[in-house]
């Protein structure tokens, strides 16, 4: 039980570790109109290749819901749970996904924290409409 626990506790710092280096990488390759939109092209449209946008998106929402789990996992583990769950429901696609998205942005705090991200990077702030 010892030795699960520690594979565990390892996996929990390993993607915690991986969730703060990769939030500043995506959050600076989204456009600064990213949250202008009411609503949000479906990612089935998007791509011409249609097998590679289905494959694309079954990888994606199966990293999302990986990391889903080891966030709930990391609430009682060593972490950041709540950011690796936030991390793994914004890579996964369902209905609702992009309200909930502008809804977290329209956080004055969130939006502020994303903003200084962006400039740090060289890139310039989101805007809402």
């Amino acid at each position: 039980m010892e030795h699960y626990l520690w594979w565990i506790t390892g996996a929990s710092l390993l993607s915690a570790v991986a969730t703060l280096l990769a939030m500043p990488w995506v959050v600076t390759r989204l456009p600064e109109n990213y949250f202008n939109h009411h609503e949000r092209e479906s990612w089935r449209r998007s791509n011409s290749e249609p097998v590679v946008a289905l494959l694309l998106g079954l990888l994606k929402n199966a990293v999302g819901a990986l990391l889903l789990v080891l966030g709930i996992v990391m609430l009682f583990t060593p972490g950041q749970g709540l950011l690796t769950i936030l991390a793994g429901l914004l890579l996964m696609n369902f209905p609702g996904k992009y309200r909930l998205e502008r809804w977290l942005v329209q956080r004055p705090g969130v939006l502020r924290s994303l903003n200084w991200l962006r400039t740090r990077r060289g890139k310039a702030p989101f805007h809402l409409s």
